[in-house]
């Protein structure tokens, strides 16, 4: 989940240059087309993975999620599956599920097995952390790694981290704020390039304020925003509280409007969120998204074809 802002260099002839397709910088629908073409299609490492990968488009963009019922070699299996089959894959690392400085060697050799050039860190909500306590210490210490050699022999160039346009349930918004910003230096100075994806929010107002006021305060990097997929109301609500996004589902529990809009139809629809954004996308510096299935690709497939045919 790619539209990133740059061209992956090629660590000494050896690995072949990919451009990563960027979405035109222009506001309105143009603009917000080319999103939907590039968005990643996120996925997760249950059950209905097996027939969610059979209803993938050829050469999709994944972002494959680390579950803490899983295990982050279980991530990188998939990750591994779905490159082979043709798809470009950003797999998940969660921090508090790598338990010692090995485990993170392990994990670095399997990513430079697998030919991945990118990672997107979470947290994660395992209940005892392992090695590192948060994204933050586990950013640190993986570049160290990754750079041990020399930069010219680094594995990653792009790292994408987590935002929260609707605050966090155990997180205060001063320190929301402060990790955004410090892994944004971590990540930059250490010469590569960064996004950020959003929890899903379904205030376009909200993220607007949020987004505004981190510019404003030196944030830089490129967002993507985290939109769910087509996906049935129900499935929506119990899966998002089971995923840790309760939060932003307690939105909708504030506002009567956005609640009795959703409960009127069957299934959430993108077009929800991302039209009232269309025009403050270039200005906000979205030029991602990072579409939320829950494993229903086929219905998010279906609304994107929809979508992007004249």
């Amino acid at each position: 989940m790619s539209a990133e802002p740059n061209t992956l260099p090629s660590s000494q002839g050896q690995r072949r240059r990919r451009t990563l397709r960027r979405p035109l910088l222009r506001p309105g629908p143009s603009h917000l087309r080319s999103m939907i073409e590039a968005a990643k299609v996120e996925l997760i490492p249950m059950k209905s993975l097996d027939r969610a990968v059979t209803e993938l488009v050829s050469n999709s963009h994944i972002s494959m999620t680390c579950s803490p019922a899983k295990t982050i070699e279980a991530t990188l299996d998939e990750t591994a599956a779905l490159v082979a089959a043709g798809h470009a894959v950003t797999p998940h690392i969660s921090a508090r599920m790598v338990q010692t400085p090995e485990h993170l060697a392990s994990i670095r050799a399997r990513l430079v097995d697998i030919g991945v050039r990118e990672i997107f860190v979470v947290g994660g909500d395992a209940d005892e952390p392992g090695c590192y306590f948060d994204a933050i210490e586990f950013i640190e210490a993986f570049i160290a790694h990754d750079d041990a050699d020399g930069a010219e022999q680094r594995q990653i160039d792009h790292i994408g981290y987590t935002s929260y346009p609707d605050t966090h349930p155990f997180i205060t918004t001063e320190q929301l704020h402060d990790a955004l910003h410090i892994k944004q230096r971590l990540i930059l100075d250490s010469g590569r390039t960064a996004h950020v994806s959003t929890q899903m929010c379904f205030s376009a107002d909200r993220i607007r304020t949020w987004l505004r006021a981190e510019r404003a305060a030196g944030f830089t990097v490129p967002v993507h925003l985290g939109v769910p997929g087509v996906i049935d109301r129900t499935k929506l609500m119990t899966m998002g509280v089971r995923l840790g996004v309760g939060t932003s589902l307690r939105y909708l529990s504030k506002n009567r409007k956005a609640l009795g809009k959703m409960m009127t139809q069957r299934s959430f629809d993108p077009d929800q969120l991302l039209k009232p954004l269309a025009d403050d996308l270039v200005e906000l510096g979205i030029d991602g998204i990072h579409l939320y299935t829950f494993n229903q690709v086929a219905a998010t497939e279906q609304w994107r074809s929809k979508t992007l045919t004249p």
